[in-house]
Parts: structure tokens; C-alpha cells; sequence
């Protein structure tokens, strides 16, 4: 069943939106900054990494269910495909953006994240045109 496929992709991806927020509170703590930034340039990176992954998580997701609702249509290698990318890409991304302000997994995370919204847009509508759907 394609939609288990997608589960693990959505749970791995929440829980990484889960420990990027707690990092976030964590550093607001260390950092003693309530608000904001605090102009604090860890805290900033910080920030960032939580906000760009839940910019990039939900709509990749939702991608994932839909290719999943499209059954039989759907191959499982493209969920996978998809769902890999899309989760390594976050995982990279989120890293490389904490690390330093410019880096090669901030680089990789993004082409991992664009390579899975590819695969997923074009999925969608490939399979959308499909009789077997």
C-alpha cells in the first residue's frame, strides 16, 4: 500500500521539523534571546533551519499523499525516489545551515529538496493523464 510509503516519509520529515524546533528553544535559551534574533548570527541560522524546512516539508508531503491517492498508477519507486530526496534534502539542508551561512550541504539540500518537487510535480501530472487512473 502506497500511503505507508508515504507515512514514513511524513513521519521521518515531522519529526525532523520536531527536533528543529526544539533546537530552536534550546539555542533561545543558551542565546537568552526571547524575540527574533537578537541579532545573534547562530540564532539567525537557527531560525532559518526550522523555517525553511517546514516552508519545504508540507507541500512535498501533500505531494506524497497525492501521488499515493493516484494508485494503481502510481510506481512505488517514485514515492520512494520522492520521498528519499525530499527527506536527505531537508536532513542536508538543515545541517549545512546551521554549520555556516554558505556551505556544500546547504547546496546539496536544496538540489535534493528542487530534484524531489520535480519528480513529485511531474509525477502528478504525468499520472493525472493517464487512463489507468
Amino acid at each position: 500500500m502506497l500511503v505507508k510509503i508515504v507515512a514514513l516519509y511524513a513521519g521521518i520529515n515531522i519529526l525532523l521539523l520536531l527536533g528543529l524546533a526544539a533546537l530552536t528553544a534550546q539555542t533561545r535559551q543558551r542565546r537568552r534571546v526571547a524575540l527574533g534574533d537578537g541579532g545573534d548570527e547562530v540564532m539567525q541560522r537557527v531560525i532559518r533551519a526550522h523555517g525553511n524546512a517546514a516552508e519545504y516539508i508540507p507541500a512535498g508531503i501533500a505531494g506524497l499523499i497525492l501521488l499515493s491517492i493516484m494508485a494503481p498508477a502510481t510506481p512505488a519507486w517514485l514515492i520512494h525516489a520522492a520521498g528519499l530526496s525530499l527527506t536527505a534534502g531537508r536532513i542536508i539542508h538543515a545541517a549545512g545551515l546551521i554549520l555556516g551561512p554558505l556551505n556544500l550541504g546547504r547546496v546539496v539540500g536544496i538540489l535534493l529538496t528542487l530534484a524531489s518537487y520535480a519528480l513529485i510535480g511531474g509525477g502528478l501530472i504525468v499520472l493525472s493523464m493517464t487512463e489507468r487512473f
